[in-house]
């Protein structure tokens, strides 16, 4: 990739918007573990109550091709990012110092909804700005690198300050205070918006219907409906991150601070995880990095059996965050590869909103398990969700793995 001004200054844009939606995201950053902690603690919600009452925050995730159509199609003041960009994240402000004066559930969810919204369209708008720098300049990698570079950075430090809200403070004080500063972090995007530079743009009605007639072709590709399918299969299984929480803090005693501590260091198995790619597996082919990604996954979560303590949650959750990084990286890869030209923003936008469908699918399902199947006990859910991820692995020949394409 060659260096110039315009080039650092926007890396330096995407490292400041991926460490705010580190910060920002209701269901992994700053927020989550004292929202949860709250509704346990405060409301005395159970584990089946909060992972069906927090679905909804996936929503916007799920729909995430609506933005970016829409920023494609209806530039705003004469530009498709920049007014959308500074837009969404001054609601996300505005939502998030709405939670932060809220004490009952009732106006809670559709705060935290707003945010959702607001992270959601900032992130697909950025994700478009990364594809049209990347192409542009031969440096998609670089790129996707800086992403997940910051994004782990920010969860790392945010994860471990939530820990101490908790201890420090009261449920509701700890939810209060962890509001405010992802309150702050949109406000950095809206300031460093002048950082990227971006031409002009007006409804072109010729243009609009060559986009449109590429986005129909998208609904009529067999290869792409069938790698949806398997995404959808690679990533459903029953979680179990909301009953792992109440085990953690109800049946082995850690600490707030601690469990903050632990998500930390699958942030960090993460970085691990992208560095390993680039020492060593970045030469795989495609099914077999794919099956190393199922195997690992299978092997991680059959660790958590062994989650007995202080020493071991380190290791499992380092070891976590390795093998989620690799996951990461075949799937996205596979999902890239199969999106048609002339509509790949779009096409991609669809498959990660398929990834993301599952989510809210998966944690409630492993909740009402661990309730009401399993009479709250984390092993057989694990040894379900070690089952299903392994089931995928006999789909690998059924995708259709094309060869990388030139470079223009």
């Amino acid at each position: 990739m060659r260096s110039s001004p315009a080039i650092n200054r926007t890396m330096w844009f995407f490292a400041i918007v991926y460490a705010v939606e580190g910060i920002g995201q209701a269901k992994s950053g700053i927020m989550w573990q004292p929202l949860s902690h709250w509704l346990k603690v405060t409301l005395h919600w159970d584990p089946v109550m909060i992972s069906a009452s927090l679905a909804i925050l996936d929503l916007p995730w799920v729909i995430k091709p609506i933005w970016g159509a829409i920023s494609d199609f209806v530039p705003l003041f004469g530009y498709r990012r920049r007014p959308y960009l500074v837009l969404a994240n001054l609601a996300a402000f505005a939502a998030f110092a709405w939670v932060a004066r809220i004490d009952t559930s009732s106006a809670l969810i559709p705060a935290l909804t707003v945010t959702a919204f607001a992270m959601a369209i900032s992130s697909t708008l950025c994700g478009a700005l990364l594809v049209e720098t990347g192409q542009k300049n031969n440096s998609t990698a670089s790129v996707v690198n800086q992403q997940w570079l910051w994004f782990n950075i920010a969860q790392m430090i945010t994860t471990v300050l939530s820990g101490y809200l908790i201890e420090m403070l009261s449920p509701t004080g700890a939810l209060h205070a962890a509001a405010w500063i992802a309150a702050v972090a949109p406000l950095a995007i809206v300031a460093a918006v002048w950082l990227i530079r971006e031409p002009r743009a007006r409804i072109d009605l010729e243009a609009l219907r060559e986009r449109l007639g590429a986005l129909m072709s998208v609904f009529r590709n067999r290869d792409l409906w069938l790698t949806g399918g398997f995404l959808f299969l690679y990533y459903f299984s029953p979680h179990f991150g909301t009953p792992m929480y109440f085990y953690m803090s109800d049946k082995l005693g850690f600490s707030q601070g601690f469990i903050g501590w632990l998500s930390a260091f699958g942030a960090a198995g993460w970085i691990l995880g992208g560095l390993l790619f680039r020492w060593r597996l970045d030469h795989l082919p495609r099914p077999v990095l794919l099956r190393l990604s199922i195997v690992g996954g299978v092997i991680s979560t059959l660790a958590t059996l062994a989650l007995i303590g202080p020493g071991t949650a380190i290791v499992i959750w380092v070891l976590s965050g390795v093998t989620s990084m690799i996951a990461m990286i075949a799937t996205m890869s596979l999902a890239a590869d199969a999106c048609p030209e002339g509509a790949e923003g779009f096409a991609f936008a669809a498959m990660m909103s398929i990834v993301n469908l599952t989510s809210p699918i998966s944690d409630t399902l492993g909740s009402a398990l661990y309730e009401h199947v399993f009479d709250q006990r984390l092993a057989p859910l694990i040894l379900v969700s070690a089952a299903a991820t392994a089931l995928v692995f006999f789909l690998v020949p059924l995708m259709l793995f094309r060869p990388p394409r030139a470079a223009a």
